[in-house]
């Protein structure tokens, strides 16, 4: 199965922001390479939230191009087999933390956002990773800082997109 199937039947299998959901769904029929950054009308990106639910905290990275703190993500790649597995290979690369394992369900949310040209948005499948206990986090080059984060801290230094993350995380757990 494609990288591309997969995203169709993880959106199909998705059962919130049925609207998001749709225009995902969309994007992804009328362009059969809109998995790659190469889609210039937009693609899809993988990102999971680092959580460690036994102390309370997130994990979120500094990022070096946008300057802003958000979970950990990026561009899905040619080995990834499937956009959960992009996900949880984003998470760990960016956070140095080995063990990482994904918080069953599937996606926890959908964000569109728009970004640079050449391309014009990323619709990025959220997933939400939990950190093994005594986690050790490593900065990679993509991050200016990364650092843990109180649950009640999230608000004050990420943006809305995050923090609903966050909140649709803990609901689900």
């Amino acid at each position: 199965m494609s990288l591309h199937d997969d995203a169709v039947l993880v959106l199909k299998s998705y059962e919130d922001q049925e609207e998001l959901r749709q225009a995902y769904l969309d994007h992804l029929q009328a362009h059969p390479d809109g998995m790659w950054k190469a889609c210039e009308a937009g693609h899809i990106t993988a990102s999971a939230l680092v959580i460690d639910p036994e102390q309370g905290r997130v994990l979120l990275t500094l990022h070096k191009k946008l300057r802003m703190w958000l979970q950990m993500g990026g561009h899905c790649e040619p080995q990834d087999a499937t956009v959960e597995a992009a996900a949880l290979r984003e998470a760990t690369e960016e956070s140095g933390i080995t063990g990482l394992t994904l918080l069953p369900g599937g996606p926890v949310r959908l964000d569109r956002h728009p970004i640079p040209p050449p391309c014009h948005c990323h619709f990025d499948v959220q997933y939400a990773v939990l950190a093994p206990a005594a986690a050790v986090q490593e900065i990679s080059d993509e991050s200016l800082d990364l650092r843990w984060f109180a649950y009640d801290e999230v608000a004050d230094v990420a943006d809305e997109s995050v923090v609903r993350l966050l909140g649709a995380t803990r609901a689900r757990l």
